[in-house]
């Protein structure tokens, strides 16, 4: 793949999606353009019923928009594929497995055809031991805590070696704490995978540790991207070094700035 290609690794553009409703059509979002490049960690920020999911949905190929086109490593995006996994807010496991064999069932749907059960198995315990799980990868799903189902979603979307990886509010459902210390995994484990990642958040501290760039969303209807702010802060990150380092509390402010002065709401993000 070429240097241009990896500069232009996810594409949307001149993207409007437009729903129909009882009281006729409505504009969710209008005019969206970004570019992502390999490797980078992008997260979409803004108030509620601003489109994030949405976005987030596209890419996934969930949805199909009503306008514009996106692009994945050279191919427009038709719908769902191995090559972009989502975690969503709620884990979604299946009871009835463990949590090695909700994550086995995704690895054995995408590596079925090339591989045998013993390199589907060694894969799974891979992704298992990535997120810190092996001591707990057969137990039930009700057996374990919130923040390790998380983790169990997390180890299935990374299993299938996406090229790209949809977040949306993974941590938003846990405690503070939980949070925290999930976030500092996700760090590793990307530095780890050089992955790709787009992430949907309402924390702005989330936002300005994880992110490469945040994309601050305009509040809807019809709602766009209002701007982009580039994180400059070197990696490994550390959140207790970051507590006081001058550069990491601008980018706070300037995306509170937006949040508040620029996008005022009722609901405003968490900060």
């Amino acid at each position: 793949m070429t240097s241009s290609a990896l500069e232009r690794y996810l594409l949307v553009e001149e993207v409007q999606q437009t729903f129909k409703t009882k009281k006729g059509p409505f504009v969710a979002l209008k005019d969206i353009n970004l570019s992502v490049k390999q490797g980078e960690f992008i997260t979409l920020i803004g108030h509620s019923g601003c489109g994030k999911s949405t976005l987030l949905n596209l890419i996934a190929g969930l949805t199909l928009p009503t306008e514009g086109r996106l692009i994945c490593a050279g191919r427009e995006i038709a719908g769902p594929g191995p090559n972009r996994a989502v975690v969503f807010q709620n884990h979604s496991l299946l009871p009835w497995l463990s949590c090695f064999e909700n994550v086995y069932l995704g690895v054995e749907r995408v590596f079925a055809a090339t591989e045998n059960k013993a390199q589907l198995k060694e894969r799974t315990e891979e992704v298992m031991a990535l997120v810190g799980l092996t001591a707990s990868q057969h137990k039930m799903p009700h057996e374990v805590s919130g923040g390790m189902k998380q983790r169990v979603g997390i180890a299935r979307a990374l299993a299938m070696e996406p090229q790209v990886l949809l977040l949306d509010e993974p941590f938003g459902a846990l405690d503070a704490l939980t949070r925290a210390n999930l976030q500092d995994e996700l760090i590793k484990i990307m530095a780890s995978k050089n992955s790709t990642a787009v992430m949907v958040t309402h924390d702005v501290d989330e936002a300005v540790l994880l992110s490469d760039r945040i994309v601050m969303m305009t509040n809807g209807p019809a709602a766009r991207i209002g701007e982009i702010l580039s994180v400059e802060l070197e990696r490994p990150r550390d959140r207790v070094a970051l507590a006081h380092n001058t550069q990491y509390l601008d980018y706070r402010t300037a995306v509170i700035d937006f949040l508040y002065r620029k996008q005022g709401h009722p609901a405003p993000a968490k900060v």
